[in-house]
């Protein structure tokens, strides 16, 4: 379908379906006094909005009566729920965005739904909004090919407001990701052939991402995975299950993983990895700091050799792993600090934290222009205007011996033991996830004394047919309650 324009997509708001009330921000204005009390409803575009043709996305103060002839109504509130750390609340990671679009697409084909409109409602918590609005604007985004910008401006008809995202930190958040950001985060990953739903393995996304079975997801297919630091043997600690470099060998090995990158402290031996044929590399900082400008250098010029896969973690694989990642997406892509911690959150939630985040912003710039260079060299275009390139802007070499004493000489200034004998933002992070994972759905008294009763009823029907006696019966239930 081809993208269309902000004018068309207001005049398809238009038409409303029958049974909608009015929003949550219709409901806060008339409360402005008595006479917009007693005013009606606001018009249809504030109360909901229309995506496409037979698809609707609207915000309503209670639930929607159902069975209505011309309207399906749907919500996934409390189906599709992002899992936090802290007081982070979205966006909702991959596998949901799979999930959803699956979902929706199937409605839309449904035969007993073909008459009617499907409406995707949401309630009126703020943070389900802002999630239940990135998934219908992503599938706007991949499957009816709406810019950013339209798919953006039609959610926000009728002047709703969602809250912006923010990082996995404790304490005062003082960087805001937008819908915005995110939607264009979407659209670039298609672009540039980072996001394939016809290639998407959702079951292997969810298998891996878990804590027990290695806690590490793929940001750029077939160039970074991103993952939570090896130990030296497998075990659990605090809760968290650390697996040994072995552990990741096969799965490593069969999607041509060739180089690992550790940022953290040293709790593995790095020849685990070298004997089994990896490359790997050092680049320690502190614990939810920024990385050295030699650091970053550093980080770019392993990937831009490697020629394999890059593995890279940290501790929890979060926030240096995210952070180091993202400079090479935005020198590499252009895309903005914004579109890229988006991006990183959605393929790997929790990503990027507190300072890193304006680290990043920082460096836009500094990275756009080093990425420009880089390119117009590939190209063998040397013509390059003097006032482009930065002063920071160095070709480091790997094997270099003063690119390695400078190295060395940064990364003094971090030590092995200042992470040992304290708790830090990666183990914090990673017992959340570790504990927030092992929560299972557990069926409730009723439900289990119900089970109970049914198999019990089971029972005395099997056994009066085949024994033709009531007594073998008592007694067979009497022996599975004691039990």
């Amino acid at each position: 379908m081809k993208r269309k324009s902000w004018a068309e997509a207001r005049r398809r708001a238009a038409p409303a379906p029958p049974a909608l009330k009015r929003t949550r921000g219709a409901a806060s204005r008339a409360a402005g006094g008595e006479a917009e009390r007693r005013q009606p409803p606001p018009a249809a575009p504030e109360t909901c909005l229309r995506i496409a043709d037979r698809l609707y996305f609207a915000i309503l103060c209670q639930k929607p009566k159902s069975g209505a002839a011309n309207t399906h109504y749907f919500c996934i509130d409390d189906e599709l729920v992002y899992e936090n750390f802290y007081a982070d609340f979205g966006p909702l990671n991959l596998a949901m965005v799979y999930r959803y679009c699956c979902k929706l697409n199937k409605k839309l084909k449904s035969f007993s739904l073909i008459r009617k409109k499907i409406i995707h409602y949401t309630g009126f918590d703020q943070k389900k909004q802002a999630n239940a609005a990135f998934l219908i604007g992503s599938y706007a985004i991949i499957y009816l090919r709406e810019s950013p910008e339209d798919v953006y401006r039609l959610i926000l008809a009728g002047s709703v407001s969602y809250l912006p995202f923010r990082d996995a930190s404790f304490g005062t958040c003082s960087f805001h990701l937008t819908l915005l950001d995110c939607f264009h985060a979407i659209n670039k990953a298609l672009q540039y052939g980072f996001l394939d739903f016809n290639k998407f393995d959702v079951n292997e996304y969810e298998h891996y991402e878990r804590a027990e079975n290695g806690d590490f997801n793929w940001i750029i297919p077939n160039k970074f995975i991103a993952f939570s630091g090896p130990h030296s043997r497998s075990k659990i600690e605090n809760g968290y299950p650390h697996h040994a470099p072995e552990a990741y060998f096969p799965y490593f090995r069969k999607h041509k993983v060739t180089t690992i990158i550790r940022l953290n402290k040293k709790l593995y031996d790095a020849k685990r990895f070298t004997d089994a044929g990896f490359e790997h590399f050092d680049l320690f900082f502190a614990d939810g700091s920024t990385p050295t400008d030699t650091i970053v250098k550093t980080f770019l010029n392993i990937c831009e050799n490697a020629e394999g896969v890059i593995a890279v973690h940290c501790k929890a694989g979060l926030g240096r792993t995210g952070t180091l990642i993202a400079c090479y997406i935005m020198k590499h892509y252009r895309m903005t600090a914004a579109e890229t911690i988006a991006w990183i959150r959605i393929n790997r939630p929790g990503s990027v934290i507190g300072p890193q985040q304006h680290f990043l912003m920082d460096k836009q710039a500094e990275l756009w222009t080093e990425g420009d260079i880089f390119r117009a060299k590939l190209k063998g275009n040397h013509k390059i205007a003097v006032t482009r390139i930065l002063s920071g802007v160095v070709d480091i070499s790997i094997n270099d011996t003063r690119s390695r004493r400078t190295i060395q000489k940064d990364t003094e200034l971090y030590s092995d033991e200042d992470e040992t004998n304290c708790v830090t933002q990666g183990d914090k992070l990673r017992a959340l996830k570790s504990r927030r994972q092992a929560k299972a759905p557990t069926a409730s008294p009723l439900t289990w004394l119900l089970a109970m009763l049914v198999s019990t009823l089971c029972s005395i029907v099997i056994w009066w047919i085949v024994c033709g006696s009531l007594l073998p019966s008592l007694l067979f239930c009497l022996d599975g309650l004691r039990t």
